[in-house]
C-alpha cells in the first residue's frame, strides 16, 4: 500500500519513492505526495523524474500515477514534484467549502449534499428548495468572519466508536480509517481532502450566484486567489462598460436600461417597416403572377420571411397560390401557401417536393414549409413544384 504523504504534510511539494509497479500508462510507488481525485476534489499534477503526471486516481485500491510518457525502464526510484499552485488552490477551495457549508448549517440548518471543485469556481448543493439574498449575505459574512479569526484547522484519525465524541455536521458511512477535519467550536466533518492549517489561509470567500437544481439549490462560490481573479475579470468588464456607455459606475444600470429600451423601440420600428416592405413585395409579385400562381426563388431569405411573404400574398389575393424557394448556403428552404378560394393541399404538395432535397417539413392544407439539401438548384425545385401544381 502506498504511504499517503499528502495526509502527513499537505505542504510537502517534493519527495522520493520506490517504484512498486510500472505500467506503460501509470506507476504505483511506495509513497506519494500526489492527492488522487476524490471527495469532490481534483487530483494533484506535477512530475515524476521530470515526466509529467497528468492524472492520479485510486483504482482497485491502488494509487495510480498516470504519466505523459513511460518512465525509463531502468528506473527503480522516482523523484516527485507536485504543482504547488494547484495544490494550494485546492486546499483553499476545499477548506472554504467546509466553512461555507458549516455556516449554512449553523445559521439556517441547510445541509450540503454534494460538492464540486471546478477549474474556476466551486459549487455546493444545499438540501433546500429556496434561499434568499439576505440569507446568502449572512452566510457569507459568517464564513469570512471565521476566516478572519484565523482558527486552526485540525485533522484527526478516529474509530467508528470515537465518532460519538464529535458533533459531526454530516453523518459518514465510513466504518474505519475515519479522518476528521476540525475547525474547533465551528465544524466537525469526515473528509479525505487536503486543507491548510488555519482558516486565515483560505483568504476570503465570495458567493457568486445560485440556481435551482430540482429539489436542491446550487451555490457557486470562490475562495482565496480565485476571489481576486473574479474581481479582476469583473473590473475589466466594468471599466469597458463605463467607457462604451460613457457613464459612471453608479449609473451603469440606468444607462444599460435606457439602451435596452432604445433598442426595443428601434427593433419594433424596424419590424414594422419590414412588414410594410413585405406587403409591398407581395403586391408586386401578384402583378407578375400567371393564372394566380406566384413562383419565386430567392437567395438567403429566412424561413420566417418566406412565411410572412406567403401569408401576405394569399391574404391580398384569396385566389392565389404561391411557391417560394430560397437558397441559403448549402440548404434549400421552401414555403407553399394558397388563398381561401383555392382547394389544393399545400401539405401534399410539400410532401412531393421534400424527397427531392432529402428534406423535412410540415404544415397544413393552406400553408406548409420545409427545408433540405441543395441537391438541385432553387429554380429546378421551383419548376418541379409548378409542374406538380399543373
Amino acid at each position: 500500500m502506498t504511504n499517503k504523504l499528502y495526509y502527513e504534510d499537505p505542504y510537502l511539494t517534493t519527495f522520493t519513492a520506490s517504484i512498486i509497479k510500472k505500467e506503460p500508462e501509470y506507476v504505483i510507488i511506495s509513497e506519494t505526495a500526489f492527492y488522487p481525485t476524490g471527495g469532490g476534489q481534483p487530483c494533484d499534477i506535477g512530475s515524476l523524474n521530470d515526466i509529467s503526471v497528468v492524472n492520479v486516481e485510486i483504482i482497485d485500491g491502488e494509487i495510480r500515477h498516470f504519466l505523459a510518457e513511460p518512465l525509463d525502464s531502468q528506473s527503480i526510484e522516482v523523484k516527485g514534484s507536485i504543482n504547488w499552485r494547484r495544490r494550494f488552490d485546492h486546499m483553499q477551495q476545499h477548506a472554504g467549502q467546509h466553512i461555507l457549508s458549516a455556516a449554512f448549517a449553523e445559521l439556517f440548518q441547510m445541509q450540503t449534499v454534494s460538492f464540486h471543485l471546478g477549474k474556476e469556481t466551486a459549487t455546493i448543493d444545499l438540501d433546500t428548495t429556496e434561499v434568499t439574498e439576505e440569507q446568502l449575505k449572512k452566510v457569507e459574512e459568517l464564513a469570512n468572519q471565521i476566516i478572519l479569526e484565523n482558527r486552526a484547522i485540525e485533522t484527526k484519525w478516529v474509530t467508528e466508536d470515537e465518532l460519538t465524541q464529535y458533533k459531526l455536521r454530516k453523518a459518514t458511512s465510513i466504518k474505519e480509517d475515519i479522518r476528521l477535519v476540525i475547525i474547533p467550536d465551528f465544524d466537525y466533518n469526515a473528509c479525505g481532502g487536503t486543507h491548510p492549517s488555519s482558516t486565515g489561509q483560505v483568504g476570503s470567500i465570495k458567493i457568486l450566484q445560485t440556481e435551482k437544481q430540482k429539489r436542491h439549490i446550487r451555490v457557486e462560490f470562490v475562495c482565496g486567489k480565485r476571489v481576486l481573479t473574479q474581481l479582476d475579470r469583473k473590473q475589466d468588464v466594468l471599466l469597458s462598460l463605463i467607457s462604451k456607455l460613457s457613464s459612471p459606475e453608479e449609473k451603469l444600470v440606468d444607462a444599460a436600461n435606457n439602451l435596452l429600451h432604445t433598442n426595443k423601440t428601434l427593433e419594433k420600428l424596424l419590424n414594422e417597416h419590414k412588414q410594410e416592405l413585405l406587403k409591398f413585395e407581395a403586391k408586386e409579385l401578384l402583378k407578375q403572377s400567371i393564372n394566380d400562381i406566384v413562383g419565386v426563388t430567392f437567395e438567403n431569405r429566412t424561413i420566417q420571411d418566406l412565411q410572412r411573404l406567403a401569408r401576405f400574398l394569399v391574404e391580398e389575393s384569396p385566389s392565389s397560390l404561391c411557391v417560394l424557394v430560397s437558397h441559403n448556403e448549402e440548404k434549400l428552404q421552401i414555403v407553399t401557401a394558397r388563398g381561401t378560394n383555392r382547394e389544393e393541399s399545400m401539405k401534399a404538395l410539400l410532401l412531393q417536393l421534400l424527397p427531392l432535397i432529402n428534406g423535412k417539413g410540415g404544415g397544413n392544407d393552406t400553408l406548409a414549409q420545409g427545408g433540405g439539401e441543395a441537391a438541385l438548384s432553387s429554380t429546378e425545385l421551383l419548376n418541379k413544384a409548378l409542374t406538380y401544381i399543373k
